[in-house]
């Protein structure tokens, strides 16, 4: 043993540990991702429908804009807002794709669409302040408050509402110790969006209370049904976040956006160059191909193949039993009741894999909610390996 190696000292166990670390929680998903990647390991076929990551390869302009850039010797830091390119480019695609003018200088490009969060909570929540927060929910959302020793406040949601909140729950909601409300629309897990009119009441309404309204528009590309409107169009005063991972197909490349009050900027800039220093380099010249028509229309051509899957696997899980009142409208996630089938979502996953071979998220994962009472299908396969997971489930629930 070396006289270094204090493995163990019985001081070992007094090691300081942060307390909100305790609050931070794995997710559930992983521990079946990681069985399901043992089960393959040992010559299991296994139809993974747990992880929202799309199955597409990274548009080909993208992937070579990427490797020009490394050829050429691209791979100096950029500035901490990104590069003034990207985010002209930025600005252009909200030009073109939803017809309004953003300024650059409000654009600031992330580590991902998590870089955008952390940054935006950073600059809003102090200790003990509240953020209201949709449950179910994206999970990390909730932890991205508690970083900053904030308080996530947990607002459920369900079918009577499109799984969204509402102006009327701000309203209900907020507390004087209420600094900003956070919405997804499409959202994760449900898919489902918010109407226009609503958002834009729920951003007048944080306004006229001093707070802020954060909006997660990461799917915004993944709508099946017209399309959706970015929040941009109804108040400059919003924070939303937006990312090259889940629409353009960059998962790996980790790169996202955010636009900010002009009023945030500087505070968001310096808190950029202290937390991250900069986005990618060579990720953010890849990105620079993103907006080009050759690689939107390729985009545009796997949002179409989406939405046939979910046309296919929505009401096969219907037919199953399983319960799913609303028509997701976006993203590639389909969030289901399997009340009748068990009482314990993980429990449920859990078997679905080990007996069936099947992987899919537990709802324990995006809150408290009616949690053990769902699970969340991403149809992120094509449509004739969604078919063979249906057959699998079937066989499992007996049918």
């Amino acid at each position: 043993m070396s006289m270094h190696d204090n493995s163990t000292s019985p001081e070992r166990s007094a090691w300081p540990l942060a307390r909100r670390v305790e609050a931070i929680k794995s997710f559930h998903v992983m521990v079946l991702l990681a069985r399901a990647h043992e089960l393959e390991a040992e010559g299991r076929s296994i139809v993974h429908m747990e992880i929202g990551e799309p199955d597409f390869q990274t548009p080909e302009p993208v992937s070579a804009a990427g490797a020009r850039a490394l050829g050429q010797g691209k791979i100096f830091y950029t500035a901490a807002l990104g590069m003034p390119a990207l985010r002209r480019a930025i600005s252009g695609f909200y030009r073109t794709r939803h017809g309004i003018d953003v300024e650059p200088g409000r654009i600031i490009v992330t580590p991902g669409a998590s870089g955008a969060l952390l940054l935006t909570m950073a600059a809003l929540v102090n200790p003990g302040d509240e953020v209201l927060l949709a449950d179910p929910g994206y999970p990390a959302n909730r932890h991205f408050v508690r970083l900053m020793d904030g308080v996530p406040v947990a607002v459920a949601v369900g079918a009577d509402s499109n799984y969204q909140m509402r102006c009327a729950d701000l309203e209900r909601q907020w507390g004087e110790k209420t600094v900003a409300a956070l919405v997804a629309t499409p959202s994760n897990p449900t898919g489902t969006l918010i109407a226009p009119d609503e958002l834009s009441a729920m951003a007048k309404f944080t306004a006229q209370r001093g707070g802020a309204l954060i909006v997660d528009e990461i799917y915004h590309g993944l709508v099946y049904a017209g399309s959706a409107q970015t929040a941009l169009a109804l108040r400059d005063d919003v924070f939303v976040i937006n990312s090259f991972s889940k629409y353009f197909n960059m998962t790996g490349w980790r790169l996202g956006w955010m636009v900010a009050p002009e009023r945030y900027v500087e505070a968001i800039d310096r808190l950029a160059q202290n937390f991250f220093l900069a986005a990618s380099t060579t990720a953010q010249y890849a990105a620079l191909a993103a907006f080009e028509p050759e690689t939107l229309a390729v985009l545009d051509a796997r949002r179409d193949e989406f939405r046939a899957r979910r046309d296919f696997l929505l009401p096969a899980l219907r037919e199953l039993g399983f319960g799913v009142p609303q028509l997701p409208q976006g993203a590639f996630y389909i969030y289901a009741n399997c009340s009748r089938f068990t009482g314990d979502s993980f429990a449920f996953a859990r078997d679905l894999l080990e007996q069936a071979g099947v992987a899919i998220a537990p709802g324990i994962d995006f809150g408290e909610n009616a949690a053990a009472a769902h699970v969340r299908f991403a149809y992120t396969q094509p449509v004739a390996v969604l078919e063979e997971g249906v057959r699998r489930i079937a066989k499992f629930l007996g049918k």
